[in-house]
């Protein structure tokens, strides 16, 4: 099991690193930025499976650019912290963001 706090790495935003993050947050109706050990990250995939919404998830602990996509995504969205949740390739917040978004409707909304 990794580290909750990931090193932070400078962010090149216009590398390879941030132009994989742009192409994939473009390519996916729903793309989530996870590591498998947080709990935050799984509260975030799990309205998504609810409303049976298909979602790209990219796990940052199994990725050796893992930490440079994370300072590319604090760069994008003000924190690195994981996960980073993109909708229609807008950044929509993270685990409790999202849960609160399903509790009151709005994230079903998204997909009406």
């Amino acid at each position: 099991m990794g580290s909750l706090i990931s090193r932070a790495v400078p962010a090149n935003m216009s590398g390879p690193v941030a132009e994989f993050v742009k192409s994939a947050i473009a390519k996916d109706k729903v793309v989530i930025f996870s590591k498998t050990y947080c709990p935050y990250c799984t509260m975030a995939k799990e309205p998504f499976k609810k409303l049976n919404v298909e979602y790209t998830c990219y796990e940052l602990d199994k990725r050796n650019d893992g930490d440079e996509i994370q300072s590319v995504l604090g760069e994008m969205t003000g924190a690195r912290t994981v996960p980073r949740v993109f909708v229609d390739g807008n950044f929509i917040g993270g685990g409790t963001d999202v849960k609160k978004m399903y509790d009151d409707g709005r994230l079903a909304k998204l997909f009406a």
